[in-house]
């Protein structure tokens, strides 16, 4: 049976960077609230003329460069974001553009948080089924562009960033092992942006509302994220006969240490074996995942064989999980 292997991740994050003493001057807030509440020290903000598919492609370089391959010898582009460069065309569409791949599909996967998963298990189908063997994707946002600077509870939560990896089909006993996506539409005003859709097109006064920017009822989130993560890993884990103490490296969705701590508690499962990077980078969405996990490449963290298992909540409201065996 054919695999999705992983042979190339890539990351790439905006130079310009805001700390939390910089928003002290901003909001009233501070370093040691932010700190407290969401584990986040600094984010990454994107130039003024920088969109979701530049940052895109930096991070789509970077992995065709550690796959050692070129961007013609990639068939498919799936591109996972919420803050792509304008309704239409996909994002996929224009990075494809960028990386002069003409040969290529192209489409986007709007999943929140959760789109990098969600487009895994797309991307994990289609070289199953045979119809792709190499595919490309990417998860990239630049939701610094749709925070309201003006409320403490979210703009201190974001940043921008895209990360990549590049999948091949092996017919080898490793790549993605399984992956499990739920969604429960009824909660879909946890976590949402109003303004600029078919529900309230752009106007004077959806402007004056301050209806394009994010709005989240953290707490609310917060009890439900903890409890779907937990019973996601260990339907992951029955799933697959494996045990928490198989995984050797467990790379969350980098929104809020305390969600991530009280679900490796849940689980017993030690935080030297959960990747941690969103002190660094706060939380970027569908980028958030595919930053960390080439982290974890480039600094060693993950070997050959390894059980990798990558989870994710996020607005839909959307959760979901992908093991792979490197």
């Amino acid at each position: 049976m054919l695999r999705a292997r992983v042979i190339g991740t890539g990351a790439y994050v905006p130079e310009n960077i805001l700390t939390n003493h910089d928003l002290e001057k901003m909001v009233d807030t501070s370093d040691e609230w932010i700190t407290e509440r969401t584990g986040i020290k600094e984010r990454r903000i994107a130039g003024e003329k920088q969109a979701a598919s530049d940052l895109a492609y930096e991070a789509s370089k970077a992995a065709l460069k550690s796959a050692g391959l070129k961007a013609k010898d990639i068939e498919l582009i799936i591109v996972a974001s919420v803050s792509g460069d304008m309704p239409l065309p996909a994002t996929a569409c224009i990075l494809q553009d960028k990386l002069d791949t003409k040969k290529s599909a192209a489409f986007d996967v709007n999943a929140a948080c959760s789109g990098f998963i969600y487009g895994l298990s797309v991307a994990n189908a289609y070289i199953q089924s045979g119809t792709y063997r190499r595919i490309l994707m990417v998860g990239t946002e630049v939701l610094t562009k749709f925070t309201d600077w003006e409320d403490r509870t979210t703009c201190v939560l974001f940043g921008d960033g895209a990360g990549a990896v590049v999948l091949e089909a092996t017919e080898e006993d490793r790549g993605i092992v399984s992956t499990k996506i739920h969604s429960d539409g009824g909660m879909w005003d946890l976590l949402h942006t109003p303004g600029g859709g078919s529900r309230n097109p752009a106007s004077k006064e959806t402007v004056k509302k301050r209806l394009h920017f994010i709005k989240m009822k953290g707490n609310e989130t917060f009890k439900v994220a903890v409890r779907a993560l937990e019973s996601l890993v260990v339907e992951t884990l029955k799933e697959n006969r494996l045990k928490t103490s198989d995984i050797a490296l467990l790379v969350p969705h980098q929104a809020n240490l305390r969600i991530i701590q009280a679900t490796a508690k849940r689980l017993g499962l030690p935080m030297e074996k959960v990747m941690i990077n969103l002190d660094r980078y706060g939380n970027t969405s569908a980028a958030s995942i595919p930053i960390a996990l080439d982290e974890a490449v480039k600094t060693g963290k993950i070997r050959n064989d390894d059980y990798i298992l990558l989870e994710a909540f996020g607005g839909g409201l959307t959760w979901a999980s992908a093991l792979i065996k490197w």
